[in-house]
């Protein structure tokens, strides 16, 4: 993991003091909201359905143990809110709708699509209080919401995958350090996200971002970038173009630099919907990528050399990258008995991946169970997840793409006693890559942006498909749900995705088929296809059954359900979705309403 300095330390202790100051001025009415509201955007606090939401930066996703136990501590005594608000909101909730829904919870911290994580329930009296808390050990929430540069995503396995070309972190870390608080760059047009891999395989969605970087070798084996500008989810789901096959990698400061600065020249202002780069990119072509050309050549030749990487700063960077000394593991795990074996096994197929280490394993623990909103994790959890990192995977995890933590140094002999100490946790469930490890954004529980609530659904989802047996059946399936158009639950890229949306003012579902983030396994990066009119509530699971029971007929062999979908078309899908539908269905849910007072941060999600 990247090591903070003294000067990484003081830029974020100095942030929190500040941040402190800007805090009481407001509460003390001598900062208006509307002036506050841009920094608290810009330090990750929202403003939700029911109270404050905090964006926690998690940079490529790395944690340590001792992260993990802060983030534990801040779930366990400020994630607390008054209990008459708690009794006011899951009163409203209560009233929404006679659909079964998850009751509230409190205490816990949420793992994001983005690799960060939130949570939502911290008085936002308590703020500064936190945000000092986060300084103390290296995190914050600079730059998590707001119109500039956010936090740098990559593959979960950066740095331990077997098909790197070369670890991506340290030119994450660059990235980062970059783009924090740069002057030029904190007002732009809208958000803009980046994310970077290594592997030959693109776990880390490339295309669906802002700008995707993949570290490859050219036929003289220098090391650059593929580099694509100009996907996205939202409105208009767009696949970015790659518009520089190879860029040598001691100068993607520069292009980044010449990429956002001819966006934020010529993106748009005047409507939120049409703001993102891709909406640039796709109106203007080759003249956008003209324009990066020439200004990526003015930079280099007139001003470039802050910002051209230099070996030794990579060097100084990669340094803190270097794989844990670990101990030496004399003896192997207490053996598998008879009874074990069956649940063990698909625990390895699911939950273990390879690593370029003979002796070592990456271990997925799984944050998707019955009686939880994907991605949550308790007080307790967090804290039993912090001693699992320290005890068998150096004191390091990472957050997860797809909402869960893995372990990324774990010895093999460790793997029965690893899996025994998750399974006693509840999180060893071998769901990874599963319809049932489902990607879900807290939708119109929480958030004030939602046309509809996710929770509810993904929990009947997961209700109904709880038989090991059936899920293996069954294999790979994504499954990605969102509430609203944002799209922070990627359903535009799921095997199967479900959109909650507003009709005449009621909660209602589309659902979509055959979407891929780019995967080996989904295949080149696309959106999917809706089915159809949106669905009620109480039809998604039956229509979800009817179109895995349409795979289960129409599959040859393992065939797996997005390679079915893609020989087949998507007619036959269509048509079992839309007979799952209930004959007079009562009316809608009821309208997700805002509470009085509350702005809706349309700066996002």
């Amino acid at each position: 993991m990247y090591q903070y300095t003294a000067f990484d330390r003081q830029l974020v202790k100095n942030r929190a003091a500040q941040f402190r100051d800007q805090l009481e001025r407001n509460l003390a009415g001598t900062l208006g909201d509307a002036e506050f509201r841009p920094l608290r955007l810009q330090n990750g606090w929202y403003i939700q359905r029911y109270a404050p939401m905090l964006r926690v930066s998690v940079p490529y996703g790395e944690l340590s143990s001792r992260q993990l136990h802060v983030l534990a501590k801040i779930a366990r005594e400020y994630d607390q809110p008054a209990a008459e608000l708690f009794e006011q909101a899951q009163h409203t909730q209560d009233q929404l709708s006679n659909t079964p829904a998850p009751r509230l919870k409190h205490g816990y911290g949420h793992f994001t699509t983005r690799v960060n994580v939130q949570y939502n329930w911290i008085p936002l009296t308590k703020a500064a209080d936190v945000m000092d808390l986060l300084a103390s050990v290296d995190l914050h929430g600079i730059q998590t919401s707001g119109n500039c540069i956010r936090n740098v995503a990559s593959d979960a396995l950066a740095g331990i995958a077997t098909d790197e070309v070369a670890d991506p972190r340290p030119f994450c870390e660059i990235i980062r350090q970059w783009g924090t608080l740069h002057p030029e760059f904190s007002f732009l047009p809208r958000k803009f996200k980046i994310s970077v891999t290594g592997g030959a395989e693109d776990r880390a969605a490339l295309p669906w971002y802002d700008v995707g970087l993949q570290l490859v070798k050219n036929a003289e084996g220098e090391l650059g970038f593929v580099v694509r500008v100009g996907g996205g989810m939202g409105r208009t789901p767009v696949i970015s173009p790659v518009v520089r096959e190879f860029l040598p990698w001691n100068q993607i400061l520069n292009y980044l630099e010449a990429v956002i600065r001819v966006y934020n020249g010529y993106g748009r202002r005047d409507n939120v919907w049409k703001a993102r780069i891709k909406i640039l990119v796709k109106a203007e072509g080759q003249r956008y990528v003209d324009q990066v050309e020439a200004e990526y050549r003015a930079i280099v030749e007139q001003d470039g050399a802050p910002h051209t990487i230099t070996q030794a700063e990579l060097d100084r960077v990669s340094a803190c990258f270097v794989p844990p000394v670990l101990p030496t593991v004399s003896s192997t795990s207490q053996p598998i008995t008879a009874a074990e074996e069956s649940e063990y096994q698909r625990w390895l197929a699911r939950n273990v991946s390879a690593h370029r280490n003979p002796a070592l394993r990456a271990v997925t623990l799984s944050f998707k169970r019955l009686g939880y909103a994907p991605g949550d994790a308790t007080e307790d959890q967090l804290d039993a997840a912090a001693d699992l990192a320290q005890q068998y995977s150096a004191g390091e995890a990472r957050v997860t793409h797809d909402q869960n933590l893995l372990l990324p140094w774990v010895h093999e002999n460790q793997l029965p006693d690893l899996w025994r100490a998750a399974r006693a946790l509840g999180l060893a469930k071998p769901n990874i890559g599963l319809l049932t490890d489902m990607i879900s954004c807290p939708g119109g529980d929480f958030c004030s942006l939602a046309n509809a609530r996710s929770i509810p659904i993904a929990a009947a989802i997961t209700e109904r498909y709880q038989d090991l047996d059936e899920l293996f059946d069954l294999g790979d399936i994504d499954l990605h749900i969102s509430g609203c158009i944002n799209s922070c639950g990627h359903h535009h890229s799921g095997h199967i995705g479900i959109l909650g949306v507003d009709k005449d003012g009621r909660e209602w579902y589309q659902v979509s088929l055959g979407g891929s983030d780019g995967t080996r396994l989904s295949g080149p990066a696309t959106p999917g296809k809706v089915v159809g009119p949106s669905f009620g509530a109480l039809e998604v699971p039956g229509v979800i059954e009817a179109v895995l029971t349409t795979y289960k007929n129409l599959r040859q062999g393992r065939e797996h359900f997005i390679d079915t979908l893609r020989r087949v078309g998507h007619e036959p899908f269509k048509l079992a979705a839309n007979a799952a539908r209930i004959p007079d269905l009562p009316e809608g849910e009821d309208v997700l309403h805002n509470k009085p007072g509350y702005a809706r941060d349309t700066q996002e999600a």
